[in-house]
């Protein structure tokens, strides 16, 4: 015992003789959250609690629906967001946001128009289908501003800017029998103005059955990805100077209730999710199995001259990983994946955990490795950006359990290896979660 006393009357004699700074810079350590990036911008959806998806209620509404924007430069524990009003809508694909290379400019589709200004009970069928794309200053990161708001064809779903930032491509879902010639519309973009909007056909689209979720651009020739959620498929074309669709080699079949869709930093590859969501699963996407993220080559191959692409590679990920983002580095994939952590809190179906699953990525094949699904004490979990070094992820959490916490947030992970056994690596959660507007669903970020 005498040992044991006299060491911790020397540490606490050390401790008496240190200078106050060193103790205090001690109490003040924290793990390094050396998040790398110029700020993060996300949307939320105010008008409706998770679980209006299940039930159509949507609950007591929490302010408005806002664009947020968190800068990141300094001490991480004290980034903040600064918001602005932008109608968006959950009630969709997590691409509601998009932004110029140069992180000038956002774009925000509409996809449903807020709830009505008043204090009575609403559902699902009080809100309207929006047809707005709203342009965002971003020259201030502390002080976004709306720049402009035009019309566009009922319901987007999706905007993306391509790699030069004069280009923004948006998709639409609209109403089957309507005669819509086309889902897709583009803009020239220049000087902070948007052109008038051209609406080209795509050859071979069905128009009566397949609906373009999502889209992305390569990340140095305007050629999209594009992928039908209903038909499974994800096809490949050019877009002309004249703003045409020229069809660019076959189209794939990929895996059931593709959502979003990300070229590798190469170019060589798409990542694909894959919800499993359908009319004949019940509740559509309530008791869906377990998803998937997928890669498919590009010019894989060439057939009678023409190009040949293919599916490559396959992981599982959690129960709808509605959220995709794959590393600026072309390292890792993640998914964010919902569970059922959006269900009403009286439905026994209801997991009270979300969960990212991470995936190593060759960029070069296109083989993926799973890495885990890693759960979370978060609700309704739809979109993740890696930071510029690939080591850490932020995270919307669209809500959470406990309900005396107010706001949805941007979370912070950190990805780590074992420094004694590489081979063991942990997609981490850290302390470090910026409050924003309740319903955190699309975000992007500046590098």
């Amino acid at each position: 015992m005498k040992p044991r006393f006299a060491h911790a009357a020397f540490a606490l004699l050390a401790s008496a003789l240190l200078p106050a700074s060193t103790l205090s810079q001690s109490r003040d350590a924290a793990a390094p959250l050396d998040f790398k990036g110029r700020y993060i911008v996300s949307v939320s959806d105010a008008d409706m609690v998770s679980s209006a998806y299940v039930n159509g209620q949507l609950g007591p509404r929490e302010g408005r629906d806002a664009l947020s924007v968190i800068p990141l430069a300094g001490d991480p524990r004290n980034w903040r967001a600064a918001e602005t009003f932008v109608s968006n809508s959950v009630a969709g694909p997590p691409a509601a946001i998009d932004i110029t290379p140069d992180g000038r400019f956002a774009f925000v589709v509409e996809t449903f128009t807020p709830r009505p200004d008043n204090d009575a009970p609403h559902t699902f069928a009080d809100l309207r289908i929006g047809n707005k794309l709203t342009v965002v200053d971003l020259s201030n990161p502390a002080a976004p501003r709306v720049a402009s708001v035009v019309e566009v064809p009922a319901r987007p779903d999706a905007v993306r800017v391509n790699a030069r930032g004069d280009l923004v491509a948006v998709t639409f879902n609209p109403e089957r029998g309507a005669g819509t010639r086309t889902p897709l519309g583009l803009f020239r973009f220049a000087n902070g103005t948007l052109s008038p909007i051209a609406t080209p056909g795509i050859p071979g689209w069905d128009l009566e059955r397949g609906r373009l979720i999502d889209l992305d651009w390569h990340p140095t020739e305007n050629i999209v990805a594009m992928i039908d959620e209903l038909q499974n498929t994800v096809r490949f074309a050019r877009i002309t100077d004249e703003l045409a669709v020229v069809p660019f080699g076959n189209v794939v079949d990929i895996e059931r209730a593709p959502y979003r869709v990300e070229f590798t930093p190469n170019g060589e590859h798409v990542v694909i999710n894959a919800l499993y969501w359908g009319p004949d699963i019940a509740g559509r996407w309530i008791e869906a199995p377990k998803g998937s993220v997928l890669t498919v080559r590009m010019n894989a191959e060439t057939r009678n001259g023409q190009p040949r692409h293919a599916f490559v590679s396959r992981i599982e990920t959690g129960v709808s990983p509605e959220g995709l983002a794959v590393s600026p580095d072309g390292r890792w994939v993640a998914t964010t994946n919902l569970e059922r952590s959006y269900l009403p809190y009286d439905d026994a179906r209801i997991t009270w955990f979300s969960s990212i699953t991470l995936a190593r990525l060759d960029q070069r094949t296109g083989q993926l490795t799973r890495v885990g699904t890693f759960n979370y004490d978060g609700i309704l979990p739809e979109a993740a950006v890696f930071d510029n070094s690939g080591n850490f992820l932020a995270v919307a959490t669209y809500d959470h359990f406990d309900d005396r916490r107010r706001g949805g947030s941007i979370d912070f992970w950190r990805i780590q290896a074992d420094p004694l056994d590489q081979s063991n690596v942990q997609l981490i959660k850290t302390d470090r979660s910026i409050p924003v507007a309740r319903g955190a669903h699309s975000m992007v970020i500046a590098r």
